[in-house]
């Protein structure tokens, strides 16, 4: 992992119940993300393609609302990316649950130190071994504004079913929830 990555989650983030900040469709949103270590963050390069690299959501499970927090060096190119363009999208991947969700917001760097010293764990110290201190950390808050997610729930054997019929008669397969939450 590159130094303008971000360091491991935060372990009250690793909790698989539902957050108690959140409720309604990002209760939903949260419970599908809760237990994925690494996200993909997407931010505009200045030669105008798009450039995604692997961060660590720092939400503890008090922070569960239409924010997502990260640590990132101020050195890297993805502050110096989001800088120029706040737009942003966070992709996170459970293969194993078949969960997969998007995340379109607009990030901005948050000078905090209390935020910092709250979302800090021993993980980011691997990073940042100055602390939440360090002169290199740099805390960005993402403000969700759309999300789009899939949730698989039937059995693997369940999905081969479904995708042969679908197959045999020529329709889609219907498969799982997909769902959208709008912020705003």
């Amino acid at each position: 992992m590159h130094r303008s990555e971000s360091p491991a989650l935060h372990p009250a983030a690793t909790t698989t119940e539902t957050p108690l900040a959140a409720s309604g469709p990002m209760a939903k949103l949260w419970e599908l993300i809760c237990d994925i270590r690494f996200a993909m963050f997407t931010t505009h390069h200045r030669n105008g393609h798009l450039h995604s690299r692997p961060m660590t959501t720092q939400n503890s499970r008090d922070d569960q609302d239409t924010r997502l927090w990260f640590f990132m060096s101020r050195q890297g190119e993805p502050l110096e990316e989001l800088t120029a363009d706040p737009s942003v999208n966070i992709a996170y991947a459970h293969p194993g649950k078949d969960r997969y969700v998007s995340i379109s917001g607009t990030a901005v760097v948050v000078e905090d130190l209390a935020r910092k010293k709250a979302l800090w764990s021993k993980m980011a110290e691997a990073w940042f071994p100055g602390g939440p201190t360090d002169p290199d950390l740099a805390l960005v808050r993402v403000d969700i504004s759309h999300a789009d997610f899939w949730d698989v729930q039937e059995n693997k054997l369940v999905q081969l079913f479904e995708m042969g019929k679908a197959a045999l008669t020529g329709t889609t397969p219907r498969l799982g929830e997909h769902g959208e939450v709008h912020v705003n």
